[in-house]
């Protein structure tokens, strides 16, 4: 107190010390008014959840499991929680990893095997770590074979192995494409083919097609089946040109399939933006997984902008509607894809380690992998966790519980390295 200051003057002082602080800080933002402040300055309460890089490119491929992130864009749910979204269709799954990786996007729909391949360095694609926070979707891949073998091969692929053994004895290989040589659709080309006993590294011509080119390539007769997501199983039938062998909840039910990634890169430095965008997908999610919502979400996903289809042919399989265009008909809306329900969003590490233990499988990797170590790195749980806890949505626990898949083989991810060596059709190296 000043010799001339009485205590009612230094209390007014105080009073307008703290009104010049409150109405600073409302026009410029606390931020700016302690840019300059000491560090030691900058008080616990004026810390800020705002995400620190709001500004996100999502990449996207033309694929019906796109729609959580073209409907967290869409309806605002990126907003809401402070990331400025713009999307952006990539030409096929190699550039969309490219992308990634040189940061002209930020984060992405990605198959469930590509962060791994990345962080691995594998099947040529450029190492670099990313990892998988979220799970985009379950179920809603499908198996097109062409029209000639309508009734003659079904659900079973052994029924294709006289077509494969005679193409072979012309001198003629089949060839069927998948997507992204370690991704999803390539797995379960081979785990179908080989659960028929079918190499397909030595019987048939295994090729790489983008999603939205498959429908075209078979029209002229440049393969003899695919694998591929929806829509374009459907239209495949639509179009005349194929027909559903099985869906891939055919041959492994709730199945997981597509992930929203990032670089760990990325992630580290950026890990309140990270979780921002898993709380607007989980609220994407839950509105996708409301059936009553899926016209209109047919309505956004069609334009030309995303996956460019006609609505009808999108919505029917999203409903459970599954023909498969021999005359078997199937209504399932359990087991269609879903975005939400059953913990479908939780990055379990036990699915990264069934795909290694395929890798293993088909000789894309030498020796055992690191099962433990590679699957911790990418399925990112803890990040998943702090992002639900946040806004109050329950977390499971990782599971060790084994999977039985269609051919009867039972994964158990306590032991994948003998799990691997236990297929009659393999490629092991080392």
């Amino acid at each position: 107190m000043t010799p001339h200051s009485s205590p009612s003057d230094l209390n007014a002082r105080r009073l307008d010390r703290r009104a010049f602080f409150t109405t600073t800080a409302k026009g410029l933002g606390a931020a700016a008014l302690l840019a300059n402040l000491p560090k030691a300055w900058s008080a616990p309460d004026l810390a800020t959840d705002a995400p620190e890089h709001p500004d996100i490119n999502f990449g996207m491929i033309a694929l019906t499991d796109c729609s959580p992130i073209v409907i967290a864009h869409e309806k605002g749910f990126f907003k809401k929680y402070g990331i400025n979204s713009k999307v952006t269709k990539g030409a096929n799954w190699a550039a969309i990893r490219d992308n990634l990786s040189s940061g002209s996007i930020q984060a992405t729909h990605m198959l469930i095997g590509m962060p791994l391949a990345s962080t691995m360095g594998l099947a040529g694609s450029p190492k670099k770590a990313m990892i998988a926070p979220w799970l985009l979707n379950r179920n809603g891949q499908a198996i097109t074979l062409k029209t000639e073998w309508k009734g003659k091969v079904g659900a079973d692929p052994k029924a294709l192995k006289p077509f494969v053994d005679q193409a072979n004895s012309l001198g003629e290989p089949l060839t069927f494409a998948m997507t992204f040589p370690p991704g999803t659709h390539a797995m379960w080309m081979r785990y179908y083919l080989g659960a028929g006993g079918i190499n397909p590294d030595k019987d048939i011509s295994l090729i790489t097609v983008p999603p939205a080119q498959m429908v075209a390539n078979m029209k002229i007769g440049k393969m003899d089946g695919f694998c591929v997501g929806e829509p374009w199983g459907a239209r495949s039938i639509a179009d005349g040109i194929g027909y559903t062998s099985v869906t891939t909840q055919d041959i492994w039910k709730d199945h997981p399939e597509k992930v929203c990634a990032f670089t760990e890169e990325f992630a580290e430095k950026n890990p309140k933006t990270v979780k921002a965008v898993l709380k607007a997908l989980h609220e994407a999610s839950v509105w996708l997984d409301d059936l009553n919502n899926r016209p209109e979400q047919c309505e956004i996903v069609s334009k030309a902008t995303y996956i460019n289809c006609d609505k009808k042919i999108i919505l029917g399989r999203l409903l459970g509607e599954i023909d498969y265009g021999d005359g078997r008909k199937v209504q399932d809306t359990d087991h269609c894809m879903y975005f939400s329900k059953n913990n479908c969003n939780f990055p379990d590490p036990k699915y990264a380690i069934w795909f290694l233990s395929q890798y293993r499988r088909w000789g894309m990797v030498t020796g055992a992998p690191d099962y433990a170590g590679i699957s911790k790195r990418v399925m990112r749980t803890d990040i998943y966790a702090e992002a639900m806890k946040e806004i109050g949505v329950a977390v499971p626990t990782p599971s060790l519980t084994p999977e039985t898949l269609f051919d009867g083989v039972t994964f158990d991810p306590t032991n994948p390295e003998a799990y691997a060596k236990s297929f009659a059709v393999k490629n092991l190296k080392g």
